[in-house]
């Protein structure tokens, strides 16, 4: 990897938490939102595989929020990813995952907010849960700080503050034993929370869209946030962040030339409404950037798919939009019909369960698009985590012997999968569809459990912007043809 340091020092912060559920959602989407409101042009970003968390930062700001994981990605895919969605932006606020240090091991930080804060050098504010103990936080504080002092832990947050006393007892504990400045405490109130489903948070897109109270919601969060924290002491430490590494470009180099010399600039239709959101932007950009159209498309709203040479279902909530997508019967045969003629067709998790044959939920079967040969069950068994793997034939998105990294995370299952199904991901980590066998392949379609961002599968974008480029020249031929 070739690097250059550079005096880009771009003002960052990081905004952690010492475990699950201490409230660092709340508290970075408030922080954005605020400084948003103030003129500032925020770029948010998220560590770990998250859709949901993402869908808020985007929502307040008004700028797609990225995703960097140091399991997916390797130390030059971050930063470039970093610098790439940094530009035009005053500020870049990153919202941690999990405990500052919870990552993929327990004797090494892969995957964890402490090693995207080292890589990108960025000053970590410490959010704590605090309910329930005062003095004891000063001890919670010195051991984050302590256990690895690359991490630069400059400001820390109290949350669920019960009462002024609690407050002063806390915020005096942790600066006394530990030099560092307590820049917020939030009270323990309703108002801080945000409305929860099997997966997590309801996607920013969705409430927006069908609860009259959801704006409401963001805007109290804003307003506590504005009220409780030191906006003006945040900004001095996102303005502490050191210089940022920078990286010759891989990923987002722009192949216009290439594309209008062969004269294949395509379309793609994303599947993007209520069921359907679970999408990484950066994978937009890069097809964008190898001369990609995106037309966005609603299997629940819209009546057919529109004209376009590849089709991409990403995941989202189908099981609780089951009536709807059943009701909008030209939508499923649209996507049948182009599925079944051999347009590039790609489906992850979310995408596939709409794929197959039916959708079973709370004692509900739903009709799906039909084009795989497999029936979906809703289960109360929970599947997450990395998976890693092979692909062990040549696909819309890659050759066979493309190596891969991704995440699954569902609570459904695939039954009755007809024996004729062909396989085309081995998974050396995770479980699939069915015993480390993952990406189901019927003709052009290929339709996974697996999510995958863009810099953990190899030419993503260019490989399914090939298949597609080449559906197109079939077709423009074909329609030549005497």
């Amino acid at each position: 990897m070739t690097t250059k340091q550079t005096n880009l020092r771009v003002p960052r912060i990081l905004i952690a938490a010492d475990r699950s559920s201490a409230g660092k959602t709340t508290i970075a989407v408030g922080l954005m939102s605020v400084f948003s409101k103030l003129g500032y042009v925020v770029q948010p970003f998220k560590v770990g595989l998250d859709y949901i968390d993402p869908s808020y930062h985007s929502a307040v700001t008004e700028r797609f929020s990225r995703n960097l994981d140091g399991f997916l990605m390797n130390r030059h895919a971050i930063i470039e990813v970093f610098s790439h969605a940094i530009r035009g932006a005053d500020i870049g606020i990153i919202e941690g995952v999990r405990g500052l240090y919870e990552g993929l091991e327990s004797l090494s930080d892969v995957g964890s907010t402490a090693q995207i804060a080292k890589m990108l050098r960025s000053p970590v504010i410490l959010v704590i849960d605090a309910r329930s103990i005062t003095r004891s936080t000063a001890a919670l504080v010195k051991g984050y700080r302590s256990f690895d002092r690359r991490v630069d832990i400059k400001g820390v947050i109290l949350n669920n503050i019960g009462s002024p006393t609690h407050a002063t007892k806390a915020k005096e504990a942790i600066e006394h034993y530990n030099g560092i400045e307590v820049v917020g405490q939030i009270p323990r109130t309703d108002s801080m929370h945000l409305a929860m489903r099997h997966l997590g948070l309801v996607p920013a897109s969705e409430g927006l869209k069908r609860d009259s109270t959801f704006r409401k919601q963001l805007e109290n969060i804003e307003e506590i946030v504005q009220s409780c924290v030191d906006v003006d002491k945040v900004f001095q430490i996102a303005k502490s962040a050191g210089q940022l590494p920078q990286v010759t470009p891989k990923a987002f180099v722009s192949s216009r030339k290439r594309q209008a010399a062969n004269n294949r600039r395509v379309r793609i239709g994303v599947a993007y409404d209520e069921a359907f959101n679970f999408y990484y932007r950066d994978l937009f950009d890069l097809f964008s950037l190898k001369g990609t159209d995106i037309v966005f498309f609603s299997p629940l709203h819209d009546s057919e798919v529109p004209d376009v040479n590849g089709i991409y279902i990403g995941g989202g909530y189908p099981e609780l939009f089951g009536d709807e997508l059943e009701q909008n019967r030209s939508m499923r045969d649209s996507i049948a019909s182009r599925a079944h003629a051999g347009v590039p067709t790609f489906a992850e998790c979310g995408g596939l369960m709409y794929l197959t044959e039916s959708l079973t939920y709370g004692g509900r079967t739903s009709k799906m698009a039909g084009v795989i040969p497999a029936n979906t069950n809703m289960v109360n068994k929970r599947v997450i985590g990395y998976v890693a793997g092979t692909t062990i034939r040549d696909t819309v998105i890659g050759c066979k012997g493309t190596q891969f990294r991704g995440h699954e995370f569902h609570y459904s299952e695939l039954t009755d999968l007809s024996k004729k199904v062909k396989f085309a991901f081995q998974l050396q980590k995770g479980r699939g569809i069915s015993d480390g066998c993952d990406g189901v392949q019927v003709g052009q379609t290929l339709a996974s459990y697996a999510h995958v961002h863009p810099l953990s599968y190899p030419n993503l974008a260019a490989n399914f912007t090939e298949s597609c480029a080449k559906f197109k020249d079939r077709i423009t031929h074909s329609t030549r043809s005497p």
